[in-house]
């Protein structure tokens, strides 16, 4: 499996191209802008994007996920729980950002435990409502994306629409603090990091472990 990092976009979200497989199809991550970017590391690679994946439904993690999808035909899959933010530029905040409204549906909606398979690429979503009432985690082998949920010495704020600080600890602590100390994690915004690392440094672990 190899996985690709992007920078996306004015709040610098991360993109993950994740791809592998004998018929170089991909898995796109958060495709928060740069689209050009973006498609011109899938031609690079010859690689065909299949599905296109938002761990929820705020703009910098959507922000190019209509026009990706419109140049490659790849799906666009979300959580139930966050799918209206798609719908609706206020609620991803576009409206907001001084730049083009952003409004589009989805075609296909997650749930907690579904797999996401693209090219012998298994992708086991982990629902972590907290930052948005459906944001998710995805677990490929010993990787996790952690879109908004977690990051290197940090996790996600929770003072916008559904989030909740206890509901996002919980989400933490009980679905993600569960996996092994190497579990590398690819979080939404910043660098990498590992669930090793957080268990040991994270300030907001660390303050629910006292």
């Amino acid at each position: 499996m190899q996985i690709e990092r992007l920078v996306t976009g004015i709040y610098a979200a991360n993109c993950y191209i994740v791809h592998g497989g004998e018929l170089n199809e991909a898995m796109v991550v958060d495709p928060g802008g740069n689209v050009k970017d973006i498609v011109g590391y899938l031609q690079k690679r010859k690689l065909k994007a299949k599905k296109i994946v938002l761990t929820h439904g705020h703009l910098d993690h959507i922000g190019a996920a209509e026009e990706l999808r419109r140049i490659t035909n790849a799906e666009i899959l979300i959580h139930k729980k966050d799918a209206y933010m798609l719908h609706d530029a206020e609620r991803n905040m576009s409206a907001m950002s001084g730049g083009d409204n952003i409004s589009f549906h989805e075609d296909g909606l997650l749930k907690d435990g579904d797999t996401i398979r693209v090219d012998g690429i298994n992708a086991v979503v982990i629902h972590t409502p907290g930052h948005s009432a459906g944001g998710i985690c995805l677990k490929i082998e010993d990787a996790l994306f952690s879109g908004d949920t977690l990051f290197r010495g940090s996790i996600g704020r929770t003072d916008l629409d559904k989030g909740s600080m206890g509901t996002l600890m919980s989400s933490i602590m009980d679905k993600l603090m569960i996996f092994p100390d190497d579990t590398r994690v690819f979080p939404g915004h910043g660098p990498e990091t590992t669930i090793g690392i957080e268990r040991k440094s994270n300030p907001f672990i660390l303050q629910m472990r006292k």
